[in-house]
């Protein structure tokens, strides 16, 4: 998949989890079509699905513009310095996409002396799981040279993360992209809960109760490499975190319209409603795995 079309996809997928209503209706896979340029499939084919996992820093960006703009707290990342403690490559894979999360909380957030550590130490782990030719020496010239620019700097960082995800698809690592997609996605999570706290109708709590619809689609992207003991082991985890999702409650959506003269109710669909003992629940449940695979014995 050539990296145009991996940020195409990236933004079908945005749109489509944005925009969901939570009635169910989900499309788990999206037939692709290369915007750029169309290309004969039998000399460049394409992936047939793209599963609607937004990258780490789709939530951020989110969590940035409703208020979030002004946080330089790190505490909560992983460290840089832990990297050394990843010796298999289920550790390796899985936390190669949260520091690339981290790296896009770093650029995106402004942290530019923090986000320079991060690349370093996702360069080097991309080294090991095998993406070395994604992550090339000068993007360290690149984020040096726009420190002071968190929009440059958000932008080279997503494009370390999309060379990467083509880098492991193009060599048929199927399952390290499993990891390092479910990595990334618990990390931007972690994130956003760390960020925030819970209140009724906050956009905040509005958009993690959305993530279910993204947990459903991650699990059937883990569910493809599942033959493989590690993604199976992660996919069974995250089957628990969908549990605690799936006790958000719905409720029917009712909007005003006009039959014969007469105004009448319609149902405008479902909305998610997450009361705050579920977020409390989700959120302690999130902050166990991910520390699972971050922390080391």
């Amino acid at each position: 998949m050539n990296k145009s079309t991996l940020l195409f996809l990236s933004a079908v997928a945005v749109l489509t989890f944005s925009n969901c209503n939570g009635d169910g209706d989900k499309t788990d896979e999206i037939e692709t079509v290369d915007s750029a340029k169309t290309e004969d499939p039998k000399t460049n084919p394409v992936s047939e699905t793209f599963f609607q996992v937004p990258s780490p820093g789709e939530m951020l960006t989110f969590i940035k513009m409703v208020g979030g703009k002004n946080n330089k707290n790190t505490s909560f990342l992983n460290p840089a310095s832990n990297d050394k403690n990843y010796t298999d490559s289920k550790s390796k894979a899985l936390n190669f996409g949260i520091y690339s999360c981290d790296l896009s909380y770093c650029s995106i957030f402004e942290i530019g002396s923090e986000a320079l550590k991060y690349f370093k130490t996702v360069k080097v782990m991309g080294d090991q799981i095998g993406v070395s030719t994604a992550i090339k020496p000068e993007v360290l010239k690149r984020l040096e040279s726009n420190i002071g620019s968190p929009d440059s700097l958000a932008v080279i960082t997503d494009d370390v993360y999309f060379s990467s995800f083509e880098a492991l698809e193009d060599s048929k690592q199927g399952p390290t992209l499993a990891l390092v997609v479910a990595g990334g996605w618990i990390e931007s999570i972690y994130i956003a809960t760390n960020l925030s706290k819970y209140e009724e109708k906050s956009p905040i709590v509005e958009r993690l109760a959305d993530q279910k619809y993204t947990l459903e689609n991650l699990i059937e992207f883990l569910r493809k490499h599942e033959a493989d003991p590690n993604v199976a082991n992660i996919k069974t985890d995250f089957e628990s975190l969908l549990a605690e999702f799936n006790k958000i409650s719905e409720k029917e959506i009712e909007a005003k319209g006009k039959n014969g003269g007469k105004t009448t109710m319609l149902s405008g669909g479902k909305q998610l409603v997450m009361t705050e003992p579920v977020y409390k629940a989700i959120v302690e449940k999130i902050k166990t795995l991910r520390n699972s695979y971050t922390l080391t014995k």
